[in-house]
């Protein structure tokens, strides 16, 4: 079972937990036209709401990943090890609920799948989801964890491996995964006059680079660092595309209404104020500053 609750108050984070778990201390009773004095009565203090009970099993929270997860997102495609800026967030996050490393279980789920309407059998789901208001229709999402941005990933001798502008990246044949804001950026910041090639997962847009079958892709920045230093031989990153509302927002998905939202959006939000997110981005994601952005 989760540890106690102690490291930040839901009852403060959101109201409708607090609704119906107590009041505060009573006040004095009114007084009235007896003489004698009327007794006062005090209700409990608020108690911090236990967790484990909103979870799709009780006493354990239940984070759901994609299959495979690449680094620096996740390392060696083991979640449950704790390394990688993903699972180290995921971790990060159940203790401030008061879950203990024991009380996590992982899963695979699709990545569209994660984001479809219906019912879930997890609490949480992370695998780079961007936050977008179509997709707030069918799941919630906590605050952000991360901002990033989507890059420009070639190979060496490509017609796309000397570009330097956007300018030059429209004449390419380019490709990205579908439903991604990786698709999105590609489509109206590139603007590519050859038909943009679309699929299935990031593991199949790596794949068809790896086969020369695009000359280029666009994926979001850390899985381009990873595919050009691990996956695609002479792997290069042509840059980053500029994104005017700061960057792609990177949150925790949840099932559409779910009561874990607001405490894990605190969980986030406390994670950010003490240090931590910014500590383990430098850890797992600090290669991407030195990527220009292309114009």
């Amino acid at each position: 079972m989760p540890r106690p609750f102690t490291r930040f108050a839901v009852v403060a984070a959101t109201a409708a937990f607090a609704l119906g778990m107590g009041a505060c201390a009573g006040s004095p009773a009114p007084v009235t036209a007896s003489p004698a004095p009327q007794e006062t009565t005090s209700s409990p203090e608020p108690t911090a709401v236990d967790l484990g009970q909103l979870t799709a099993t009780p006493g354990t929270l239940t984070i759901a990943t994609g299959n495979p997860a690449y680094s620096p997102w996740v390392e060696n495609d083991a979640p449950e090890s704790g390394e990688g800026f993903e699972a180290a967030v995921a971790y990060a996050v159940a203790e401030q609920l008061g879950f203990a490393k024991d009380d996590v279980a992982w899963m695979r789920v699709d990545f569209d799948a994660s984001i479809a309407p219906g019912p879930k059998d997890w609490d949480l789901n992370l695998q780079q989801f961007s936050v977008t208001e179509e997709r707030r229709k069918a799941v919630d999402f906590s605050t952000p964890y991360y901002t990033t941005a989507q890059a420009v990933l070639t190979y060496e001798g490509s017609p796309l491996a000397g570009a330097t502008s956007l300018a030059e990246l429209r004449e390419g044949k380019l490709g990205a995964m579908i439903g991604t804001t990786s698709l999105n950026a590609l489509n109206n910041q590139i603007a590519p006059a050859v038909e943009a090639s679309v699929f299935n997962s990031n593991a199949d847009t790596a794949q068809a680079l790896k086969n020369k079958q695009v000359d280029a892709i666009v994926v979001d920045l850390p899985t381009a660092l990873y595919l050009a230093a691990v996956e695609i031989d002479g792997g290069k990153i042509i840059g980053q595309l500029a994104d005017t509302t700061g960057g792609d927002e990177l949150a925790f998905v949840l099932p559409k209404g779910s009561e874990l939202t607001a405490p894990v959006s605190a969980a986030v939000d406390a994670l950010a104020a003490d240090g931590t997110l910014a500590a383990l981005e430098q850890q797992w994601l600090s290669e991407s500053i030195s990527v220009p952005v292309l114009s």
